[in-house]
Protein backbone atom coordinates (compact mmCIF):
# COMPACT_ATOMS: atom_id res chain seq x y z
CA UNK A 1 0.00 0.00 0.00
CA UNK A 2 2.94 2.17 0.98
CA UNK A 3 4.36 1.47 -2.28
CA UNK A 4 1.44 2.61 -4.39
CA UNK A 5 0.91 6.07 -2.72
CA UNK A 6 4.41 6.40 -3.50
CA UNK A 7 3.90 5.82 -7.22
CA UNK A 8 1.07 8.37 -6.97
CA UNK A 9 3.22 11.17 -5.43
CA UNK A 10 5.90 10.24 -7.85
CA UNK A 11 3.43 10.64 -10.88
CA UNK A 12 2.11 13.85 -9.38
CA UNK A 13 5.43 15.76 -9.38
CA UNK A 14 6.28 14.44 -12.03
CA UNK A 15 3.35 16.08 -14.03
CA UNK A 16 4.02 19.40 -12.12
CA UNK A 17 7.63 19.18 -13.36
CA UNK A 18 6.20 18.55 -17.02
CA UNK A 19 3.89 21.71 -16.68
CA UNK A 20 6.37 24.12 -14.91
CA UNK A 21 9.00 23.25 -18.03
CA UNK A 22 6.52 23.66 -21.07
CA UNK A 23 5.44 26.87 -18.71
CA UNK A 24 9.17 27.85 -18.90
CA UNK A 25 8.92 27.10 -22.62
CA UNK A 26 6.08 29.29 -23.49
CA UNK A 27 7.28 32.02 -21.08
CA UNK A 28 10.66 32.10 -22.83
CA UNK A 29 9.26 31.72 -26.18
CA UNK A 30 7.20 34.84 -25.34
CA UNK A 31 10.49 37.07 -24.53
CA UNK A 32 11.72 35.91 -27.74
CA UNK A 33 9.04 36.82 -29.29
CA UNK A 34 8.80 40.09 -28.15
CA UNK A 35 12.84 40.71 -28.08
CA UNK A 36 12.20 39.73 -31.73
CA UNK A 37 9.09 42.34 -32.62
CA UNK A 38 11.03 45.11 -30.72
CA UNK A 39 14.07 44.52 -32.34
CA UNK A 40 12.22 44.42 -36.17
CA UNK A 41 10.23 47.82 -34.94
CA UNK A 42 14.04 49.33 -33.77
CA UNK A 43 15.63 48.35 -36.98
CA UNK A 44 13.00 49.85 -39.37
CA UNK A 45 13.09 52.62 -36.52
CA UNK A 46 16.74 52.99 -37.52
CA UNK A 47 16.47 52.87 -40.91
CA UNK A 48 13.90 55.54 -41.09
CA UNK A 49 15.89 57.87 -39.11
CA UNK A 50 18.92 57.34 -40.85
CA UNK A 51 16.99 57.83 -44.48
CA UNK A 52 15.52 61.10 -42.91
CA UNK A 53 19.07 62.29 -41.78
CA UNK A 54 20.58 61.59 -44.87
CA UNK A 55 18.16 62.68 -47.57
CA UNK A 56 15.71 64.98 -45.72
CA UNK A 57 18.36 67.32 -43.92
CA UNK A 58 20.67 67.08 -47.01
CA UNK A 59 17.79 68.23 -49.37
CA UNK A 60 16.74 70.94 -46.65
CA UNK A 61 20.57 72.05 -46.09
CA UNK A 62 20.23 72.75 -50.52
CA UNK A 63 17.56 75.51 -49.62
CA UNK A 64 18.18 78.61 -49.06
CA UNK A 65 15.97 79.30 -45.50
CA UNK A 66 17.21 77.46 -42.38
CA UNK A 67 13.74 76.91 -41.69
CA UNK A 68 13.57 73.12 -42.87
CA UNK A 69 16.93 72.90 -41.24
CA UNK A 70 15.82 74.24 -37.63
CA UNK A 71 12.66 71.91 -38.40
CA UNK A 72 14.21 68.30 -39.15
CA UNK A 73 16.30 69.09 -35.95
CA UNK A 74 14.07 69.42 -34.05
CA UNK A 75 11.26 66.50 -34.76
CA UNK A 76 13.64 63.93 -35.96
CA UNK A 77 14.66 62.81 -32.40
CA UNK A 78 10.58 62.87 -31.72
CA UNK A 79 9.65 61.00 -34.13
CA UNK A 80 12.73 58.46 -33.52
CA UNK A 81 11.28 58.30 -30.11
CA UNK A 82 8.01 57.38 -30.84
CA UNK A 83 9.25 54.75 -32.79
CA UNK A 84 10.89 53.21 -29.91
CA UNK A 85 7.76 53.49 -27.72
CA UNK A 86 5.60 52.05 -30.79
CA UNK A 87 7.98 48.86 -30.55
CA UNK A 88 7.82 48.68 -26.75
CA UNK A 89 4.09 48.48 -26.68
CA UNK A 90 3.96 45.98 -29.34
CA UNK A 91 6.52 43.48 -27.30
CA UNK A 92 4.61 44.15 -24.43
CA UNK A 93 1.89 42.91 -25.83
CA UNK A 94 3.06 39.99 -27.20
CA UNK A 95 3.36 38.90 -23.78
CA UNK A 96 0.83 36.14 -21.96
CA UNK A 97 1.93 37.30 -18.61
CA UNK A 98 1.28 41.09 -19.29
CA UNK A 99 -2.21 40.53 -20.24
CA UNK A 100 -3.21 41.55 -16.71
CA UNK A 101 -1.80 45.08 -17.12
CA UNK A 102 -3.12 45.43 -20.79
CA UNK A 103 -5.34 48.07 -20.26
CA UNK A 104 -2.75 49.93 -18.12
CA UNK A 105 0.03 49.68 -20.96
CA UNK A 106 -2.29 50.95 -23.39
CA UNK A 107 -2.56 54.25 -21.26
CA UNK A 108 0.54 54.54 -20.47
CA UNK A 109 1.34 54.51 -24.33
CA UNK A 110 -1.40 56.64 -24.95
CA UNK A 111 -0.33 59.38 -22.77
CA UNK A 112 2.44 59.18 -23.79
CA UNK A 113 2.04 59.06 -27.42
CA UNK A 114 0.17 62.39 -26.95
CA UNK A 115 1.82 64.24 -24.92
CA UNK A 116 5.35 62.85 -27.54
CA UNK A 117 2.84 64.54 -30.34
CA UNK A 118 2.34 67.89 -28.69
CA UNK A 119 5.76 68.14 -28.03
CA UNK A 120 6.55 68.15 -31.37
CA UNK A 121 4.12 70.25 -32.47
CA UNK A 122 5.08 73.17 -29.77
CA UNK A 123 8.79 72.72 -31.24
CA UNK A 124 7.79 73.47 -34.55
CA UNK A 125 5.33 76.37 -33.88
CA UNK A 126 8.61 77.75 -31.79
CA UNK A 127 10.67 77.24 -34.81
CA UNK A 128 7.89 78.85 -37.22
CA UNK A 129 7.53 82.08 -34.78
CA UNK A 130 11.67 82.26 -34.27
CA UNK A 131 11.17 81.98 -38.00
CA UNK A 132 8.72 84.59 -38.77
CA UNK A 133 10.40 87.39 -35.50
CA UNK A 134 14.13 87.27 -36.92
CA UNK A 135 12.07 88.33 -40.45
CA UNK A 136 10.33 91.32 -38.94
CA UNK A 137 13.57 92.20 -37.27
CA UNK A 138 15.45 92.34 -40.46
CA UNK A 139 12.28 94.96 -41.64
CA UNK A 140 12.06 97.01 -37.98
CA UNK A 141 15.29 96.84 -35.66
CA UNK A 142 13.06 97.79 -33.39
CA UNK A 143 10.10 96.00 -32.56
CA UNK A 144 8.83 94.91 -29.72
CA UNK A 145 9.77 90.88 -29.15
CA UNK A 146 7.66 91.04 -26.38
CA UNK A 147 4.90 90.24 -28.68
CA UNK A 148 6.64 87.09 -29.81
CA UNK A 149 6.79 85.75 -26.96
CA UNK A 150 3.40 86.15 -25.63
CA UNK A 151 2.13 84.34 -29.21
CA UNK A 152 4.61 81.47 -28.24
CA UNK A 153 3.43 81.06 -24.97
CA UNK A 154 0.07 81.38 -25.92
CA UNK A 155 0.12 78.67 -29.18
CA UNK A 156 1.99 76.26 -26.41
CA UNK A 157 -0.82 76.78 -24.20
CA UNK A 158 -3.88 75.87 -27.20
CA UNK A 159 -1.33 72.76 -27.96
CA UNK A 160 -1.07 71.47 -24.20
CA UNK A 161 -4.93 72.13 -23.27
CA UNK A 162 -5.82 70.48 -26.51
CA UNK A 163 -3.42 67.35 -25.39
CA UNK A 164 -5.34 67.52 -21.79
CA UNK A 165 -8.63 66.98 -23.85
CA UNK A 166 -7.33 64.33 -26.26
CA UNK A 167 -5.97 62.17 -23.13
CA UNK A 168 -9.15 62.47 -21.50
CA UNK A 169 -10.99 61.77 -24.19
CA UNK A 170 -8.94 58.63 -24.81
CA UNK A 171 -9.03 57.43 -21.49
CA UNK A 172 -12.65 57.22 -21.76
CA UNK A 173 -13.93 60.14 -19.33
CA UNK A 174 -17.46 61.80 -20.17
CA UNK A 175 -16.08 65.27 -21.26
CA UNK A 176 -19.22 67.08 -21.25
CA UNK A 177 -19.53 68.34 -18.01
CA UNK A 178 -15.76 69.68 -18.67
CA UNK A 179 -17.03 71.31 -21.67
CA UNK A 180 -19.55 73.00 -19.87
CA UNK A 181 -17.39 74.18 -16.93
CA UNK A 182 -14.82 75.35 -19.47
CA UNK A 183 -17.85 77.00 -21.47
CA UNK A 184 -19.20 78.69 -18.14
CA UNK A 185 -16.12 79.90 -16.83
CA UNK A 186 -14.70 81.14 -20.53
CA UNK A 187 -17.95 83.21 -20.30
CA UNK A 188 -17.18 84.68 -16.42
CA UNK A 189 -13.63 85.36 -17.42
CA UNK A 190 -14.63 86.62 -20.72
CA UNK A 191 -16.99 89.26 -19.05
CA UNK A 192 -14.50 90.49 -15.85
CA UNK A 193 -12.27 90.97 -18.22
CA UNK A 194 -13.42 92.03 -21.30
CA UNK A 195 -12.00 95.61 -21.62
CA UNK A 196 -8.39 93.73 -21.16
CA UNK A 197 -9.14 91.00 -23.50
CA UNK A 198 -10.28 93.81 -26.23
CA UNK A 199 -6.94 95.38 -25.82
CA UNK A 200 -4.91 92.04 -26.10
CA UNK A 201 -6.43 91.09 -29.28
CA UNK A 202 -6.43 94.55 -30.98
CA UNK A 203 -2.59 94.02 -30.03
CA UNK A 204 -2.89 90.64 -32.19
CA UNK A 205 -4.87 92.74 -34.54
CA UNK A 206 -1.92 95.91 -35.16
CA UNK A 207 0.60 93.05 -34.90
CA UNK A 208 -0.70 91.13 -37.83
CA UNK A 209 -1.92 94.01 -39.89
CA UNK A 210 0.80 96.45 -38.92
CA UNK A 211 -0.65 99.80 -39.67
CA UNK A 212 2.37 100.97 -38.09
CA UNK A 213 5.37 100.04 -36.72
CA UNK A 214 7.58 101.29 -33.95
CA UNK A 215 9.52 104.38 -34.94
CA UNK A 216 6.69 105.57 -37.78
CA UNK A 217 5.32 109.22 -37.36
CA UNK A 218 1.62 108.74 -37.21
CA UNK A 219 -1.38 111.50 -36.48
CA UNK A 220 -3.99 110.13 -34.98
CA UNK A 221 -6.90 112.90 -34.90
CA UNK A 222 -5.44 115.31 -33.38
CA UNK A 223 -2.69 114.46 -32.09
CA UNK A 224 1.03 113.45 -34.28
CA UNK A 225 4.55 111.63 -33.31
CA UNK A 226 6.39 108.58 -33.43
CA UNK A 227 5.36 105.44 -32.03
CA UNK A 228 8.00 104.01 -29.40
CA UNK A 229 6.37 101.00 -28.05
CA UNK A 230 3.61 98.81 -29.08
CA UNK A 231 2.27 96.64 -26.04
CA UNK A 232 -0.35 94.08 -25.16
CA UNK A 233 -2.67 96.65 -23.31
CA UNK A 234 -1.67 99.76 -24.76
CA UNK A 235 0.65 101.93 -27.78
CA UNK A 236 3.41 104.95 -26.76
CA UNK A 237 3.07 107.88 -28.81
CA UNK A 238 6.01 110.29 -28.50
CA UNK A 239 4.14 113.41 -29.55
CA UNK A 240 6.11 116.39 -31.41
CA UNK A 241 5.23 118.53 -28.32
CA UNK A 242 7.64 115.98 -26.37
CA UNK A 243 5.01 114.23 -23.79
CA UNK A 244 4.35 110.84 -23.92
CA UNK A 245 0.70 110.06 -25.40
CA UNK A 246 -0.25 106.44 -24.14
CA UNK A 247 -3.35 104.89 -26.28
CA UNK A 248 -5.45 101.79 -25.49
CA UNK A 249 -4.78 99.58 -28.30
CA UNK A 250 -8.78 98.83 -28.69
CA UNK A 251 -9.15 102.55 -29.90
CA UNK A 252 -6.10 102.40 -32.39
CA UNK A 253 -8.16 100.07 -34.06
CA UNK A 254 -11.15 101.92 -34.60
CA UNK A 255 -9.33 104.99 -35.23
CA UNK A 256 -8.45 106.22 -38.28
CA UNK A 257 -4.68 106.60 -38.43
CA UNK A 258 -1.91 108.10 -41.06
CA UNK A 259 1.16 106.80 -41.16
CA UNK A 260 3.95 109.24 -42.87
CA UNK A 261 6.72 106.85 -42.83
CA UNK A 262 4.87 104.84 -45.62
CA UNK A 263 4.84 108.49 -47.36
CA UNK A 264 6.94 107.37 -50.88
CA UNK A 265 6.31 111.36 -51.95
CA UNK A 266 4.36 113.88 -50.54
CA UNK A 267 1.88 116.08 -53.04
CA UNK A 268 2.18 120.19 -52.97
CA UNK A 269 -0.15 122.35 -53.36
CA UNK A 270 0.07 126.32 -52.99
CA UNK A 271 -1.04 129.31 -54.98
CA UNK A 272 0.64 132.64 -55.32
CA UNK A 273 -0.92 135.80 -57.05
CA UNK A 274 0.48 139.08 -59.00
CA UNK A 275 -1.46 142.72 -59.17
CA UNK A 276 -3.39 143.29 -61.65
CA UNK A 277 -0.93 145.89 -63.51
CA UNK A 278 1.53 142.34 -64.14
CA UNK A 279 1.96 142.70 -68.23
CA UNK A 280 0.77 139.57 -70.18
CA UNK A 281 4.27 139.04 -71.10
CA UNK A 282 5.89 138.62 -68.27
CA UNK A 283 2.13 136.63 -66.88
CA UNK A 284 2.84 133.72 -69.79
CA UNK A 285 7.20 133.65 -68.77
CA UNK A 286 5.77 132.64 -64.70
CA UNK A 287 4.80 129.06 -65.36
CA UNK A 288 8.20 128.27 -66.95
CA UNK A 289 10.09 130.45 -64.67
CA UNK A 290 8.35 128.25 -61.62
CA UNK A 291 8.54 125.07 -63.22
CA UNK A 292 12.89 125.55 -63.49
CA UNK A 293 13.10 126.54 -59.98
CA UNK A 294 11.26 123.42 -58.81
CA UNK A 295 12.81 121.02 -61.08
CA UNK A 296 16.17 122.70 -59.39
CA UNK A 297 15.61 121.48 -55.94
CA UNK A 298 17.01 118.06 -55.29
CA UNK A 299 14.23 116.88 -54.14
CA UNK A 300 11.69 118.47 -55.79
CA UNK A 301 9.61 117.60 -59.50
CA UNK A 302 7.48 119.84 -61.15
CA UNK A 303 3.84 118.54 -62.09
CA UNK A 304 2.17 121.51 -63.57
CA UNK A 305 1.76 125.64 -63.03
CA UNK A 306 -0.96 127.23 -64.11
CA UNK A 307 -2.87 131.19 -64.27
CA UNK A 308 -6.33 129.81 -63.52
CA UNK A 309 -8.28 132.68 -61.72
CA UNK A 310 -9.12 136.50 -61.78
CA UNK A 311 -9.51 136.77 -57.73
CA UNK A 312 -10.75 140.23 -56.11
CA UNK A 313 -7.05 141.56 -55.78
CA UNK A 314 -4.48 139.52 -57.70
CA UNK A 315 -4.11 136.93 -61.25
CA UNK A 316 -3.76 134.01 -59.11
CA UNK A 317 -1.53 131.10 -60.33
CA UNK A 318 -1.85 127.34 -58.74
CA UNK A 319 1.52 125.59 -58.59
CA UNK A 320 1.55 121.87 -58.07
CA UNK A 321 4.79 119.81 -57.25
CA UNK A 322 6.13 116.08 -55.41
CA UNK A 323 8.80 116.03 -52.80
CA UNK A 324 10.31 112.79 -53.77
CA UNK A 325 11.47 112.06 -49.69
CA UNK A 326 9.09 111.04 -46.94
CA UNK A 327 11.26 113.14 -44.14
CA UNK A 328 9.03 116.26 -42.86
CA UNK A 329 12.29 118.77 -42.63
CA UNK A 330 13.36 117.93 -45.83
CA UNK A 331 10.15 118.94 -47.30
CA UNK A 332 9.56 121.82 -45.43
CA UNK A 333 13.85 122.60 -46.66
CA UNK A 334 12.51 122.08 -50.11
CA UNK A 335 9.27 124.34 -49.92
CA UNK A 336 11.46 127.39 -48.14
CA UNK A 337 14.30 127.07 -51.25
CA UNK A 338 11.51 127.21 -53.54
CA UNK A 339 9.94 130.56 -51.83
CA UNK A 340 12.86 132.23 -51.69
CA UNK A 341 13.87 131.43 -55.51
CA UNK A 342 10.73 132.53 -56.65
CA UNK A 343 10.42 135.92 -54.59
CA UNK A 344 13.72 136.62 -56.33
CA UNK A 345 12.60 135.51 -59.83
CA UNK A 346 10.16 137.83 -59.58
CA UNK A 347 11.92 140.28 -58.34
CA UNK A 348 14.64 140.16 -60.60
CA UNK A 349 11.87 140.36 -63.39
CA UNK A 350 9.59 143.32 -61.78
CA UNK A 351 6.68 141.08 -61.32
CA UNK A 352 4.74 142.32 -57.94
CA UNK A 353 2.82 139.90 -55.62
CA UNK A 354 -0.44 140.90 -54.63
CA UNK A 355 -2.04 141.72 -51.51
CA UNK A 356 -5.45 142.36 -50.51
CA UNK A 357 -6.06 146.05 -51.70
CA UNK A 358 -8.76 148.55 -51.88
CA UNK A 359 -9.25 151.46 -54.36
CA UNK A 360 -11.60 154.22 -53.05
CA UNK A 361 -12.87 156.86 -55.77
CA UNK A 362 -14.37 159.85 -54.96
CA UNK A 363 -16.71 162.20 -57.09
CA UNK A 364 -17.42 165.56 -55.83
Amino acid sequence: MADVSQVTQNGTDISRLIQDTLHLNTAASEILAAIIVFSIVAVVGWVAYYVFCKYFSAWAKKTDTTLDDDILRNVKWIALLLIVIIGTYNALNSLTFTAAYASLIQNVFTIVSILLVAFAITRVANVLADWFAQRQTKRNPDLNHHMFFILKKLMQVIVLAAALISILYALGYNLSGLVVGLGVGGIAIALAAQNILSDVFSAFSIFFDRPFEIGDFVVIGDQSGTVTNIGMKSTRIRLLQGEELVIPNKELTSAQIRNFKKLEKRRINFKIGVTYDTSVEKLKKIPDMVRKIIDAQEYADSDRVHFYEYGDFSLKFEIVYYVLVSDYTKYMDTQQAINFAIKEAFEKEGIEMAFPTQTIFLNK
